[in-house]
């Protein structure tokens, strides 16, 4: 039997357009079950129950305060999408490969599934730990591919500040959930149809 060699390992930077459509949602969902894990494991050691973090608190009114948030958010993303040159919100192509080909009932659980696991990890553990500001320094870092420019940088930023405090004023995690799911379905939405039409 071959030893194994760690030494023969080889890492190169991959593509967004190198990756299978299959290879794409594997790393998609694989990464959300990592970030699933790991806010499950933080907000364990803090001390804090996950049936509580869960548990939904307040009247069924701070689900307007998290569409309000939503709509917020997408009118000032489109809006500026008018005035800023394509290649200044470039992502190197993931979110048109995402949700370019996908049907409308699996956008919609991608982006249930994005929502829940960046939620519980930003908002559930992180926050709890250090506050919204560096929650968001945090939850900017993580987006990556926007990291080139610093404009989709500064709007990630802007919004996970305002997912943080939706959670502070409403006390319940659902709220963010609800605002991230909303405005992860409807960009997605506008891509799947819009590149559609072209």
């Amino acid at each position: 039997m071959p030893k194994f060699d760690i030494k023969n390992i080889k890492l190169r930077k991959v593509t967004v357009d190198e990756l299978s459509d299959n290879m794409l949602l594997i790393n998609l969902y694989a990464t959300q079950a990592l970030t699933f894990i790991i806010g499950l494991a933080w907000a364990f050691f803090q001390g804090q129950n996950i049936l509580e973090i869960f548990r939904f608190q307040g009247s069924p009114s701070i689900l307007y305060w998290a569409a309000g948030l939503a709509v917020l958010v997408v009118a000032f993303d489109v809006g500026i999408s008018r005035w800023i040159p394509d290649e200044a919100k470039d992502d190197g192509g993931v979110n048109e490969r995402i949700f370019r080909k996908r049907p409308l009932w699996h956008i919609a659980l991608l982006c249930a599934v994005v929502s829940i696991c960046e939620e519980l990890l930003f908002r559930g553990a992180i926050q709890h730990a250090f506050g919204p500001y560096w929650t968001s320094i945090l939850f900017a870092a993580i987006h990556v591919r926007y990291l080139r420019h610093w404009i989709p940088t500064g709007m990630v930023f802007a919004i996970s500040y305002g997912l943080g405090w939706l959670l502070a004023y409403t006390g319940t995690i659902w709220a963010p959930i609800f605002t991230h799911f909303l405005v992860d379905l409807t960009m997605g939405i506008i891509i799947r149809y819009r590149r559609e039409e072209e």
